[in-house]
């Protein structure tokens, strides 16, 4: 291992072995994720320097957003005018990280924002709610139901979890509920009060990624699947996609769009091409397995670019019957067996991913090809 001396090194240099014992895996993940952006140490430089990481990001508007940004993208971002609207020129409140598993960081704000609902792309004041808000995932920025007084509390709350001091958090949410109890607020104080339970007893067992059962197990902690699949109209207009599912979940964030120079009605030649294409961003998390659509000849040519690259990743391919559903996933059985990992969890990976990159690829093709596209 590259980082075997350093570790060797820093173990022989060590006088004494300390701790801070967390209420939960979420608080530890955002406390040792601020402690190393605070302190720096000289040994965790893997965690310091890999701009791959993911940041989050508080931004300096009237309304501040929270955002997830790569640590390589984040400089540019700052700066940059040519981004889309929204991106352009950011201007940061705060940042926390680096987060060097982006699954556990995504799980985690799953939890973190159902108790503090923020913005991350909707308009303020736009006059209607966006989609978070009517699933209560934003406050309401966006139609107005919040001022920016109080939507600053839930900034500065978020903060201050992020920087492990969620007993402050606390404190100044039983200050809060006092005081509206004291007005008669009741209703109100009982939502905090309800925030204030939930702080105290987090459920996050989603981040808990230890399996010590040598039985047939889920996917392994950040497992992804990447699938592939191509849409065109006799051979015209020919695009590709990729979907990502981690950890059994979509990461629509990361998916990716392909279009194919040459027009060609050959999906296997095209497939081909694709995946070259893919495997020449070696910035990209690598997959540990990918979903062809077809049979045994998108598979094999699948296999075929692994193999010119030296890459060793698992492949599957879906065979769709005539009314386009999944009838046999090939190469599923021996790579169950070779990875002791149950069926089911493995099938409904697998699927996803291939529903989403098919759902993907038709959507792209069709708006591309109303736009008259042509390259």
């Amino acid at each position: 291992m590259t980082r075997g001396p350093l570790i060797e090194k820093m173990l022989n240099e060590a006088v004494s072995v300390d701790f801070v014992e967390t209420d939960s895996v979420l608080e530890a993940l955002l406390f040792e994720a601020y402690e190393i952006k605070r302190i720096q140490p000289l040994y965790n430089t893997k965690e310091k320097d890999d701009k791959s990481h993911n940041y989050v990001v508080v931004t300096k508007e009237e309304y501040p957003r929270v955002l997830i940004e790569r640590g390589r993208n984040l400089e540019s971002k700052l700066s940059a005018k040519n981004l889309p609207a929204g991106r352009q020129g950011l201007k940061l409140k705060a940042i926390f990280g680096p987060f060097p598993h982006g699954s556990e960081l995504r799980e985690a704000l799953k939890i973190v924002r159902k108790l503090f609902p923020y913005r991350d792309k909707c308009i303020p004041n736009q006059g209607k709610l966006c989609f978070n808000a009517q699933i209560g995932l934003c406050p309401g920025v966006c139609a107005g139901k919040i001022g920016k007084k109080e939507y600053g509390k839930i900034i500065k709350h978020l903060e201050l979890l992020f920087e492990g001091k969620k007993d402050r958090v606390v404190k100044s949410l039983e200050k809060e509920m006092k005081t509206l109890a004291k007005e008669e607020k009741f209703e109100e104080a009982q939502e905090v009060k309800k925030k204030i339970f939930a702080l105290e007893h987090i459920q996050d067992v989603a981040l808990i990624k230890q399996d010590l059962d040598p039985s047939p197990k889920s996917l392994t902690p950040n497992f992804r699947i990447e699938a592939y699949d191509i849409a065109h109209l006799s051979g015209k207009d020919v695009v590709g996609v990729m979907t990502v599912v981690e950890d059994n979940e979509r990461s629509p964030s990361q998916y990716r769009k392909f279009k194919i120079i040459k027009d060609k009605n050959d999906d296997t030649r095209n497939l081909k091409e694709i995946l070259s294409r893919r495997f020449n961003h070696p910035e990209w998390a690598m997959p540990n397995l990918i979903v062809v659509d077809g049979g045994s000849g998108q598979m094999n040519a699948g296999k075929d670019v692994l193999k010119e690259l030296g890459l060793e990743i698992d492949i599957v391919s879906v065979v769709k019957d005539d009314k386009h559903k999944a009838r046999e996933i090939l190469g599923i059985k021996n790579l169950v067996s070779s990875k002791n990992i149950q069926t089911n969890i493995l099938e409904k990976g697998i699927l996803l991913a291939n529903s989403e990159a098919h759902r993907f690829a038709i959507n792209y093709h069709r708006r591309l090809r109303g736009k008259g596209f042509r390259i």
